[in-house]
């Protein structure tokens, strides 16, 4: 997944989440209502994941040096946890603890076209940002539905926007519910009943998004689609008798390492195995353009269920 596209949807997600919070806090003030500081807050907190995502993003471009030689990919994943961490504690635990304050003690709203004005507007502003956030994962998705794609993509912010947007979205209208209800009814308990939805809610989301960048920082593989195209690479030619055994590992979200122990005739010589490793790395690459980092141990393949004279084994490890 391009860098690029991550980026342009976490700016456009940025921008619409600090004008909407700064409307939201607005409205809460003249209001009084809950529910509008509880959007205000989750947006807040919204704009500071977008500014740590960003973060993470520049920092995982720093080259690769001596303490992390496989260079600093996953610090996007870092940061992406990060964000769903915040994403309960700030917008979540906030919103239930609002909630269960405004239910205790139920207040009538003060100009209540105010927050109802506001959150029709951060409708559009959040309907813009989550449009942005799907066109940029469509060329990524192809294949797949949305939620195989926010439980496969390896790259987190693409899936951290578009679950942050699908929660404001639905927060907005856990708000406009209450709002709406409070002002027909005239019982503030509406407000505080759609204040405690949003914090629900946004701790769903959180425990989704912490799940699964969790997963990444632990380490993943390749998807089979991938390990069969990799697979598929290392046989196409006469190079390799058979994979004796395989491993993969995302070191970042565009940056594959694969390790493989091959079998390779046992009467080739030293040259000709060096060059067999060479020609296996450029078809791999040249399969799965992920796969930068590539370790082959080419073997000599000995069947356990045959007796077979004494046979030294040629241990060659290629690093490119």
């Amino acid at each position: 997944m391009s860098a690029s596209g991550g980026t342009k949807a976490i700016i456009a997600a940025f921008a619409a989440n600090l004008g909407i919070a700064l409307t939201k806090l607005v409205a809460w003030f003249f209001s009084g209502s809950s529910s509008m500081l509880a959007e205000g807050v989750h947006s807040l907190a919204d704009s500071g994941n977008q500014l740590l995502l960003l973060l993470g993003g520049r920092k995982a471009k720093k080259l690769a040096d001596r303490e992390h030689p496989f260079g600093y990919g996953r610090e996007r994943y870092v940061y992406a946890f990060v964000v769903s961490i915040i994403l309960f504690s700030v917008g979540g635990v906030f919103s239930l603890y609002e909630g269960f304050e405004k239910l205790s003690h139920p207040d009538p709203l003060d100009n209540w076209w105010l927050p109802l004005l506001v959150l029709v507007v951060a409708i559009g502003l959040e309907s813009f940002s989550l449009r942005t956030a799907v066109h940029e994962s469509r060329p990524h998705k192809v294949g797949m539905t949305w939620p195989q794609f926010i439980r496969r993509a390896k790259a987190p912010e693409l899936p951290v926007v578009l679950l942050e947007d699908v929660a404001a979205l639905t927060g907005l209208v856990f708000a406009l519910a209450g709002v709406g209800l409070t002002v027909i009814t005239g019982n503030g308990v509406w407000d505080a009943v759609g204040t405690l939805l949003i914090g629900a809610l946004l701790i769903v989301v959180a425990i989704i998004l912490g799940i699964e960048t969790k997963s990444l920082l632990v380490g993943e593989g390749a998807s089979d689609a991938d390990v069969a195209a990799i697979e598929q690479a290392v046989l196409a030619g006469p190079e390799v008798e058979r994979i004796i055994h395989m491993k993969t590992l995302y070191l970042g979200p565009d940056e594959l390492l694969v390790g493989a122990k091959l079998a390779v005739p046992g009467e080739h010589r030293l040259a000709d195995v060096a060059a067999a490793i060479d020609t296996v790395e450029r078809r791999i690459r040249d399969a799965v353009p992920a796969a930068r980092v590539i370790y082959i141990e080419p073997d000599v393949w000995i069947d356990p269920n045959e007796k077979h004279p004494a046979t030294d084994t040629i241990v060659i490890k290629g690093l490119e």
